[in-house]
């Protein structure tokens, strides 16, 4: 069996995360029909506010999340499978973000935890690599 190139594995988890935030956005558009909450409202029932606070965290972290993946992509060539493995770690984490915090507000944590976590490992990829690619250019 063929070894997936890093850039597809990463493309793959790009196109994973993305759908996971599209329904997201579906389910704050069903809970807005549910509880008749009118746009532009953003407060209403728990169950609708869990829903809309879950998609717009979500939204605030994919603009730190998508880069880091894709600056660990290119230039962290250790272990290459490693900032999609990372990338796929993160929309696990979202998952289990969105189902705690559509239970209680205060099971979001693990969810949370997860996804920080790889987050961070994504951030050290990409430091790493851009650094080792810095230091080769000038040795």
């Amino acid at each position: 069996m063929a070894t997936l190139p890093a850039d597809l594995l990463s493309a793959i988890v790009t196109i994973l995360a993305i759908i996971l935030y599209f329904y997201m956005g579906v389910r704050v558009a069903q809970m807005r029909a549910k509880h008749g909450v009118k746009a532009p409202a953003t407060a209403g029932p728990l169950e609708f506010e869990c829903a809309f606070r879950v998609q717009m965290n979500t939204l605030e972290a994919l603009p730190v999340f998508l880069p880091l993946l894709w600056l660990a992509t290119i230039y962290f060539h250790l272990l290459p499978w490693l900032p999609a493995a990372f990338g796929l770690m993160w929309v696990v984490g979202r998952v289990f973000y969105m189902t705690g915090y559509m239970t209680a507000p205060d099971k979001r944590g693990t969810g949370f935890g997860i996804a920080a976590i790889a987050q961070f490992g994504l951030l050290i990829l990409s430091v790493y690599g851009i650094v080792e690619v810095f230091m080769a250019m000038n040795a």
